[in-house]
């Protein structure tokens, strides 16, 4: 591993340090890996996802939100460059070690979490958010721990692990259901076709905070495994330095934690406080 890792607990005395320190182009799209950060080109590409509420989202009108949107405005500004010269691509989850090895995208800010098979193959900046596979219920459900799934239909979409985790290592007799995508995963939760959904609590929560679902479903809260999400850059790329200042500037002035709140307030999501960068949190 290319960064160090450390426990929840030394996290959290690494959190504190921080907080008093503060309190005193497709294919060639490579402008800002060569720049000195004040904008070395006419556009920045970066990598997110497009169909995550309150992570990354393109909407109707064209427009992108969440706050992985957030995080990578606020990277790019403090590299030089406007909100207008940023183009957004999306990072489908098994294309974004291609993407930018290719260098289809400068970075990939896209609910991607650091691991060690991936941190072999890209670079990484932050961790930025220390997120955990947690469960969606519905509101007056009464699940307080993973056992508690035994013989109750678990939800997640196609092709993702979180599901199998749960069946495998905590709730043998779950009855694992596997829809197309997260909406049909909620469609059958609310409708209790299903019982329970699963996936990282950051993206539970973007979903729960949607209008047409306040007040239905709940975070279980159950921190069923640590996801420590990071922003890819291509390896060896100097733009590694540059993101990680960016994102210490941004714990520091309070706007990590603005869009924190702005994003997934709504959901009641109880989040980590920001990561130190640099300290994955096994």
């Amino acid at each position: 591993m290319k960064l160090r890792k450390v426990t929840a607990a030394a996290a959290t005395a690494l959190v504190l340090s921080l907080t008093a320190t503060a309190c005193g182009g497709d294919g060639d799209s490579d402008s800002a890996d060569t720049g000195s950060g004040s904008g070395g080109g006419d556009k920045i590409t970066i990598g997110v996802k497009i169909d995550q509420p309150g992570i990354g989202q393109k909407t109707a009108d064209g427009t992108y939100e969440g706050f992985d949107i957030d995080v990578a405005t606020y990277v790019a500004k403090e590299l030089g460059y406007t909100e207008d010269q940023i183009e957004w691509k999306e990072a489908k989850s098994a294309d974004r070690e291609t993407m930018l090895d290719r260098g289809d995208v400068d970075f990939i800010a896209a609910s991607y979490s650091i691991t060690d098979e991936r941190d072999q193959k890209v670079d990484f900046a932050g961790p930025y958010l220390l997120a955990h596979q947690d469960l969606l219920i519905r509101a007056d459900d009464n699940i307080t721990k993973g056992e508690d799934l035994n013989g109750k239909k678990l939800c997640s979409v196609t092709g993702s692990t979180s599901a199998q985790n749960v069946k495998d290592d905590i709730a043998p007799q779950a009855q694992l259901q596997e829809y197309g995508g997260y909406s049909e995963c909620l469609t059958g939760l609310e409708n209790k076709v299903v019982d329970a959904l699963t996936t990282d609590d950051s993206i539970l929560a973007g979903y729960a905070a949607q209008e047409q679902f306040k007040g239905k479903f709940k975070l279980a809260g159950l921190k069923l495994s640590n996801e420590n999400y990071g922003i890819g850059v291509k390896e060896g790329s100097d733009l590694k330095a540059k993101i990680n200042t960016a994102l210490e500037k941004m714990v520091e002035d309070g706007s990590w934690e603005e869009s924190v709140k702005a994003n997934f307030g709504p959901a009641n999501y109880k989040n980590e406080p920001a990561p130190k960068i640099g300290q994955i949190v096994e």
